[in-house]
């Protein structure tokens, strides 16, 4: 169940980088509104925190599509290599 879940989300690498990106932007649009709002009005503040928790959310499901997409690329290589023999004394 565990393998088909991590190949579900790694199936897409680009759209994962894609909503990665875009988190990435959106925090970077947040830290601005978070900087403003100290030297202005509190509430560009609040919304640079909302902005925050919504970029976060989109930069980690990012990060675990291009994540799974990686260890499902490493499981794939285990399974195709050849079974070799555990004893070293024949």
């Amino acid at each position: 169940m565990l393998k088909q879940l991590i190949y579900r989300l790694g199936s897409e690498p680009k759209l994962s980088l894609k909503r990665f990106l875009r988190g990435l932007a959106l925090f970077v649009l947040a830290v601005v509104f978070i900087a403003l709002g100290y030297y202005s009005h509190y509430c560009l503040q609040v919304i640079g925190l909302v902005i925050l928790a919504i970029a976060l959310f989109f930069a980690a499901w990012g990060y675990l599509g291009i994540f799974a997409n990686r260890f499902s690329q490493v499981l794939e290589r285990n399974n195709s290599r050849p079974e070799e023999d555990p004893d070293l004394w024949k």
